[in-house]
């Protein structure tokens, strides 16, 4: 399904849990992580959830989208989470895009594009490339206002900070965690 065909399959659920998704993303700012959040759902039940934790754990593979599937994978007892949903903040980078092919993700439900390094429509289309045993439909744009936001008001005050002498803020050092999520804001 073309991600530019924003009528694709919205479900009244696809909201509420980009509101669940956005919940986390407000957790990952609270400890000045890059807002972004994500949920695995299988048959109406959240088994992984996750926001980005790169900056507090020093791992760059540590992405919301990465931290919900391994979740949902140790929860489902398998690598392939067939029958279930990725909903996430933002449009998944190429190396979270990667992951949704491998673990079989069926769906995928996302909030802001991200033009910089959006794996999933925007720079390219990893997750429906006809070359890959796998593809997934998706959903791109739900709830983009209020996702982008939380993103543009992150890295916002992330140059006042840095205007300001402070390294950012909460005192992290630079970056945006994310791979370049900055293009959403920043």
């Amino acid at each position: 399904m073309p991600i530019n065909d924003r009528s694709a399959a919205v479900i009244a659920s696809d909201l509420n849990y980009m509101e669940l998704a956005l919940a986390e993303a407000e957790a990952a700012r609270r400890v000045c992580e890059v807002p972004v959040g994500a949920l695995v759902v299988h048959d109406g039940v959240v088994i992984g959830s996750g926001s980005n934790a790169t900056e507090r754990s020093q791992d760059p593979t540590a992405h919301a989208e990465m931290v919900a599937i391994r979740q949902a994978a140790a929860q489902a007892g398998s690598r392939w989470l067939t029958g279930a949903t990725l909903y996430v903040t933002l449009e998944p980078c190429a190396m979270c895009a990667g992951a949704v092919v491998l673990a079989r993700l069926p769906r995928l439900v996302f909030g802001a594009f991200d033009p910089k390094t959006g794996a999933c429509g925007s720079l390219r289309n990893l997750v429906q490339d006809p070359r890959l045993n796998h593809r997934c439909e998706v959903v791109g744009g739900v709830m983009e206002q209020e996702c982008g936001e939380l993103l543009r008001g992150f890295f916002s005050d992330l140059r006042m900070a840095a205007g300001k002498g402070q390294t950012s803020p909460g005192g992290l050092a630079g970056g945006d965690g994310n791979g370049g999520a900055s293009g959403t804001g920043g």
